[in-house]
């Protein structure tokens, strides 16, 4: 019976018990894809990652949720990077091969910065009312215009007007399946000025047909951030902090920089809080 070793670690994480957690098998070598979505499914984690050779980048990383497969995600490609690099020992500079291309990855201690693929945008074809509607919000909530962005995971980005808004936001699972992604899958990411480069954030996703769930640290928003502020033509360069996993209990903090030639950066802290072995 194969057995394979898995690391559980904790990105955007400020203390141990914090940030968003993430399962990562050591060498997928071996599994098919119905093991893969199985364990994540098993892990029932927001995602788990599977790593595996590449030659093209330092590894290949294949990211699943419980009910599917993702070509990018900010906290497991952070995660990922993690264990890569106790593993083979590369150094703080390495690359991640995923569905969405090459990801470069750099490392100051425990602190991980990923580059973010070229942002891609496209309008959002709601009505403020139907937006309103579907955030369980008023109309005086909304702020600047929401966009879809996607630099690896196409998601809905809507600027609220206050971090009280961004509290008191209560997706409506039907509406919200309306609108939905091309590929199907509800995303939206919510957030908010506070001051002093700081943003209050929210992530709420479909993690089953019928039900919406809220991701506490959403590297991919974060980036897909930087593409709204972009889109947006805020002055260059871009610093912020953002807070997001309070409401659910699991506070994490993201930094996202965009760069005088629109490269978008994401970082957090990566803490390892354990590891295991499982025989399939």
């Amino acid at each position: 019976m194969p057995e394979y070793n898995y690391r559980i670690v904790n990105v955007f994480a400020e203390e141990r018990l914090a940030g968003n957690p993430l399962a990562v098998f050591e060498d997928a070598r071996g599994m098919d894809d119905a093991a893969m979505q199985a364990l994540a499914l098993q892990f029932n984690l927001s995602e788990t990652t599977f790593l595996l050779p590449s030659e093209q980048a330092t590894s290949r990383v294949r990211i699943f949720t419980p009910a599917n497969e993702m070509p990018f995600a900010g906290h497991p490609t952070l995660g990922s990077a993690y264990v890569v690099r106790a593993l083979k020992h590369c150094g703080n500079a390495l690359s991640l091969e995923m569905s969405a291309g090459i990801i470069p990855v750099n490392a100051t201690g425990d602190v991980f910065t990923l580059q973010a693929n070229a942002a891609k945008t496209r309008p959002a074809r709601l009505t403020r009312d139907s937006l309103a509607n579907m955030l369980g919000l008023a109309l005086s909530d909304l702020g600047e215009r929401p966009l879809w962005v996607s630099t690896g995971n196409e998601q809905l980005l809507v600027p609220l007007t206050s971090p009280d808004a961004v509290a008191r936001c209560q997706p409506e699972p039907r509406l919200a399946q309306r609108h939905a992604n091309e590929a199907g899958m509800v995303k939206i990411y919510v957030w908010a000025e506070t001051g002093d480069e700081q943003i209050v954030a929210r992530f709420f996703f479909s993690k089953h047909p019928g039900s919406i769930e809220e991701d506490p640290g959403t590297g991919s928003a974060c980036a897909n951030l930087g593409g709204w502020m972009l889109a947006a033509k805020r002055p260059l360069p871009i610093t912020r902090l953002i807070y997001q996993g309070d409401h659910v209990g699991r506070p994490c903090r993201l930094r996202l920089s965009v760069d005088e030639a629109g490269k978008i950066f994401v970082a957090g802290r990566v803490i390892e809080l354990g590891r295991g072995t499982v025989s399939i």
